[in-house]
């Protein structure tokens, strides 16, 4: 074989093996249908979470599209003094559901979880699923109710309890707009779901 032909199989090679290597990043975040299809890893995610939870796929995933807009490494803003020094972030939140670091550390001890990451979106949906089944049964609100379970989920249980979003108009249109999200990603999934499902059995047989 020749030199240069080596050269061109090993760079062919090697760009495949980065492109492997790449976060995915959906680029129709509305359409939950492209969302899987661009990583079917994605979707036996969210399959296994619903499995295991009950939280159906598209309340899962609006919370998701809500918090990160499906970036791995989100985080809150951070101010600069003087625009030199940074100064703290808002709150520990991060990746994928924006879960901060008490919430994680309880997921991760209540599931045996202990090597989850909030920036691998399995651990993140999985999180999101065990959040909504927690919330269920601690204030019997459905997991269909994508409307107070995001409240839930922003405010915390206890926050909730305590109507502390009553007093906060943008969170309850924040909230509306979750609710909207998983209306539209529970029709678009019900016109895809079996296209999902075979080229998931596809990806194993």
């Amino acid at each position: 074989m020749r030199p240069a032909k080596q050269l061109g199989i090993i760079s062919a090679l090697s760009l495949l093996l980065l492109s492997g290597c790449a976060t995915y990043q959906p680029a129709h975040v509305n359409n939950l249908c492209n969302v899987f299809r661009g990583e079917i890893d994605w979707y036996e995610a969210a399959v296994d979470a619903n499995q295991r939870w009950g939280t159906p796929i598209w309340v899962m995933m609006a919370i998701i599209h809500q918090e990160s807009r499906y970036v791995d490494d989100a985080q809150p803003p951070r101010d600069w003094f003087l625009g030199l020094i940074p100064l703290p972030r808002s709150s520990s939140a991060y990746g994928y559901a924006q879960a901060q670091d008490p919430a994680w550390d309880d997921y991760r001890r209540s599931t045996g979880r202990s090597g989850a990451d909030r920036d691998d979106f399995a651990d993140a949906i999985d999180f999101v699923g065990w959040y909504t089944h927690g919330t269920q049964r601690r204030l019997g609100l459905s997991k269909w109710n994508a409307y107070g379970q995001y409240l839930a989920y922003h405010e915390g249980r206890g926050g909730y309890q305590r109507g502390s979003w009553r007093s906060k108009a943008w969170l309850q249109k924040v909230a509306s707009k979750v609710k909207r999200q998983a209306a539209t990603y529970n029709v678009q999934l019900k016109r895809c779901k079996a296209e999902l499902d075979d080229a998931l059995s596809g990806w194993f047989f």
